[in-house]
């Protein structure tokens, strides 16, 4: 089953005794959605600037976290499906009635002051993602320190363990799946909302059999024609149709237990015209190019360069609007935001997307997109056909 169990929670809270240790830290404040995700394996279920939320991970010591009564049940689920990391939580209420909680809202920075102390944190040394609410409590301390630290914490969550990259191969091939359906499903005169949403239902019945009780979302669109010369459509898609002739670019972006994988492919309705050939064929080489160098110890920037030099030998180099892809983990489109300027070395485990795109105003965009993992050699999670007969439908 595909879950995120013991040996990611050990692989993660290794790595951040790591950078304490390295760092000289007492402990770990994570505050952030997708961090808080991270250190506990509990998927938020509301936006952190109107309710925060802390998870402090000591040096020494179990876990503990700060939260607030919204997700008191949520809590109960995830804690009886063991799923959760931490078990000490304090709830704090944020309405006057309720008289078996801890403090309301604004007094947020106290209760989590007091909550550190609690756990002798009180003269700690800090690490933290973030500043806001957090460093106010912090300050109350006037022992404690904290040291903002966001690119540490963003490199915890670079590489991914062996029990990650299982449940990502196994949604990778759901949507590889998806994509054999939407050949079966794409004709001219369909409208495109349509079949998307066609589509993510017939995903959301074949992810229940394949994970039942497990936590599955879905999102997407198609581009069809002179819209999809936008990398993300011309925002006028009610009741857009695909129309013979059109290239399309359709987008599934699937997670499952917290973990993203993007599967994205270049079709034609109908038989393309010389220009579209050129541009396919250019964007499917640019992406093979960019997974070959997915490899432990190249460059990070060798991605986008090899890209790109495809797509500029094919003479659509005015073409390229974006970088050729980002890091893939606990959030859709992950640091490093800079990829195509940084040159540290690649790590083995991580995952990037591989989607090098060709724009041509009036005609539509060229793009295919792969999840791939960083090794000796390159794993492309995604494997669903991106040959030219494959992706035409007459």
């Amino acid at each position: 089953m595909p879950k995120l169990g013991h040996a990611t929670r050990d692989f993660r809270f290794g790595q951040m005794r790591a950078l304490m240790d390295a760092e000289g830290l007492d402990a770990l404040c994570f505050t952030t959605g997708d961090n808080f995700q991270f250190a506990t394996n509990f998927h938020t279920d509301v936006q952190v600037w109107e309710r925060p939320i802390v998870c402090v991970i000591p040096r020494n010591g179990a876990p503990f976290a700060v939260m607030h009564e919204l997700s008191t049940t949520h809590i109960r689920f995830a804690q009886e499906a063991q799923e959760m990391w931490v078990a000490d939580i304090a709830l704090y209420a944020e309405h006057p009635r309720v008289t078996d909680r801890l403090p309301l809202l604004p007094q947020w920075p106290v209760l989590v002051a007091d909550t550190l102390a609690a756990h002798g944190l009180g003269r700690a040394k800090l690490g933290v993602d973030a500043g806001g609410p957090l460093l106010s409590a912090i300050a109350r301390l006037p022992h404690a320190k904290a040291e903002l630290m966001v690119e540490k914490f963003r490199a915890l969550r670079w590489v991914r363990c062996a029990e990650e990259l299982a449940l990502m191969r196994d949604l990778a091939a759901l949507t590889d799946w998806a994509q054999d359906r939407y050949r079966e499903n794409l004709r001219p005169g369909r409208v495109c909302q349509e079949l998307d949403f066609t589509l993510f239902a017939m995903m959301a019945e074949e992810a229940g059999n394949r994970f039942p009780g497990e936590q599955f979302e879905v999102r997407g669109y198609s581009l069809s024609g002179p819209a999809s010369a936008a990398p993300h459509g011309d925002g006028r898609v009610s009741g857009a149709r695909f129309q013979k002739g059109h290239g399309v670019v359709n987008i599934i972006v699937a997670t499952l237990n917290g973990l993203f994988i993007e599967n994205e492919r270049t079709w034609f309705v109908g038989t393309p015209d010389a220009t579209q050939v050129r541009a396919f064929e250019a964007a499917r080489a640019a992406n093979e190019a960019a997974i070959e160098v997915c490899v432990t110890g190249r460059p990070m920037s060798g991605i986008d360069a090899a890209a790109q030099a495809v797509i500029e030998q094919a003479g659509f180099g005015a073409n390229i609007l974006h970088r050729t892809g980002h890091g893939m983990g606990t959030i859709q489109q992950r640091f490093p935001e800079d990829m195509a300027f940084n040159h540290r070395p690649l790590l083995a485990g991580e995952v990037y997307s591989a989607e090098p795109g060709i724009y041509i105003w009036g005609l539509g965009g060229f793009r295919h997109d792969d999840t791939v993992v960083v090794g000796d050699a390159p794993e492309s999670l995604t494997k669903a056909p991106k040959d030219l007969k494959s992706q035409t439908v007459v």
